[in-house]
């Protein structure tokens, strides 16, 4: 089942029988465009994750397959947002909800409300957290889906992965080198292969994205996707 708010240029191949929701990214960012940066990026995701939840319901609990420029990096808050389904937007600075949450060689994401213990530097003002959230007074987000990213789901190698497993960039340009593009899936589906992305050093001698060679600032993700065996329990 390939919905229409997926995007008509985007694509999913289902072998055998079976079904599942696709959803792209970047289809509700021409609607966010008078948002605040960092009020957009919360909005687009909480609403991302509610929609693509409502059309899975609609099929009858369908798998659901989330890809695209998530505009967030692998030690973020937003990324956490994703794998974890909760988040409290207080705790964390406007500006950095979406960037590195700890140097680019932290071991784990466990920042455990750090920013709590003292004031933050971009504080969120009344309104931009009703724009965030979608409701006055509050501040914890919670999503219902269990998302995994793909990427981790399969080894690669230390010249094209971090630490947890995603691509170390997937996008480079004059103010950016990193990742901010993903494949996340539901418990129903096993990532089997997935495409490697260029090593950093092959990336920086590009000179930056895009080049005579790659047409776009982002390089291609790609994952083939299995129906989990749920037969033995």
């Amino acid at each position: 089942m390939y919905p229409r708010w997926a995007g008509n240029d985007g694509c999913v191949t289902v072998r055998g029988e079976g079904s599942c929701v696709v959803g792209k990214a970047e289809e509700l960012a021409n609607r966010l465009r008078n948002l605040g940066q960092s009020s957009r990026c919360v909005t687009k995701m909480r609403l991302f994750l509610e929609k693509a939840h409502k059309v899975s319901q609609e099929w009858g609990n369908i798998p659901i397959v989330l890809g695209g420029d998530l505009n967030c990096t692998p030690q973020s808050a937003m990324y956490q947002f994703v794998a974890s389904s909760e988040l409290d937007v207080r705790l964390h600075s406007r500006r950095d909800i979406s960037g590195p949450m700890c140097p680019e060689k932290c071991p784990t994401l466990q920042y455990r409300n750090r920013d709590a213990a003292r004031p933050l530097l971009h504080p969120w003002s009344d309104e931009e957290l009703r724009l965030a959230t979608g409701s006055e007074g509050v501040t914890q987000l919670r999503h219902p889906l269990k998302l995994s990213s793909s990427y981790p789901g399969v080894p690669g190698s230390y010249r094209t992965r971090d630490i947890l497993g995603e691509p170390l960039a997937t996008s480079y340009h004059s103010q950016f080198l990193g990742t901010v593009d993903y494949i996340w899936h539901t418990e129903e589906l096993v990532p089997v292969r997935v495409l490697e992305t260029l090593p950093i050093e092959v990336l920086r001698k590009t000179g930056g994205l895009p080049s005579k060679k790659w047409g776009s600032d982002h390089l291609a993700l790609a994952c083939e996707l299995a129906f989990a065996d749920t037969s033995n329990p």
